[in-house]
């Protein structure tokens, strides 16, 4: 800067908007002091009117209490990095949730439902080809075990040809190196989709609103014991091989496997 623009600018007067806003300013200080600390810029404002006869925008009132570093009491909470949509690198799915055969890929979630003597926790594991429940588990806590045993049992209950991707969340039971040890010792592939985002494990949502529906909530669970068997009769006894699918072509999860099966080619003998 010129060194004549300099001493003008120095010399000017301040403009009566400038001169209001210092007087605001220290008084606000004043009365924040006087609060001992505790008022925030409502409380500050009512101040500045009572006391000072002063009508000053609740705006301008928060931008002076920034500058000057005053807050009131509870303190502003720190807010946490926001995940929702931040993309992570094992997301092999992208919402595609369609498969050329059956275990090309899987998708895992926990539901939880309260009897009156506690909480049943369910994970289950969805054949994305067939819409299937290849596999579900059961607890009263809602641990890595219980994953595991539902990815054990998929494992068993299923004759497997080609690689097979196991989707889900960013649940602190399938984060776990405990299941994705478990997913290696079967020669599985994990996928995750974003943070905090339903729609990236949208099928397996849908299920769980069709069996909240149609059952989990038709009435009151007295026990988790009755809460257990019920939703156990429900996937293997109704879903799977009696409820017709849309998607389907109306016919059952396990109607439309054998179907695909029956159509399939053959090996020629030699």
């Amino acid at each position: 800067m010129n060194r004549s623009t300099y001493q003008a600018h120095r010399r000017r007067c301040l403009s009566d908007r400038a001169v209001r806003r210092l007087v605001i300013a220290d008084e606000i200080e004043s009365i924040h002091r006087r609060s001992r600390g505790i008022y925030g810029k409502r409380r500050i404002r009512a101040a500045l009117l009572e006391e000072c006869a002063m009508i000053v925008n609740l705006k301008l009132v928060a931008a002076i209490m920034r500058e000057r570093g005053l807050a009131g009491l509870p303190r502003p909470r720190t807010r946490k990095p926001n995940l929702l949509g931040v993309d992570t690198p094992a997301d092999l799915v992208q919402r595609r949730f369609t498969a050329s055969r059956p275990d090309e890929l899987w998708l895992t979630d926990i539901t939880e439902h309260p009897a009156r003597d506690g909480k049943v926790y369910c994970c289950a594991i969805l054949d994305a080809f067939s819409k299937k429940i290849v596999a579900r588990s059961f607890a009263t806590v809602a641990d890595t075990a219980l994953v595991n045993n539902a990815v054990n049992m998929a494992v068993r209950e299923r004759e497997r040809r080609g690689s097979t991707v196991v989707h889900a969340d960013h649940g602190t039971q399938f984060t776990s190196w405990s299941f994705g040890e478990n997913l290696r010792r079967w020669n599985l592939v994990e996928s995750f989709g974003t943070v905090g985002d339903c729609f990236d494990n949208a099928v397996m949502e849908s299920f769980w609103g069709r069996m909240q529906t149609e059952l989990l909530d038709t009435r009151k669970w007295s026990t988790t014991l009755e809460l257990t068997a019920a939703m156990a009769d429900y996937i293997d006894n109704f879903y799977n091989v009696e409820r017709r699918h849309s998607y389907l072509g109306n016919i059952s999860p396990a109607a439309y496997e054998t179907l695909w099966h029956d159509i399939q080619p053959r090996p020629q003998l030699s």
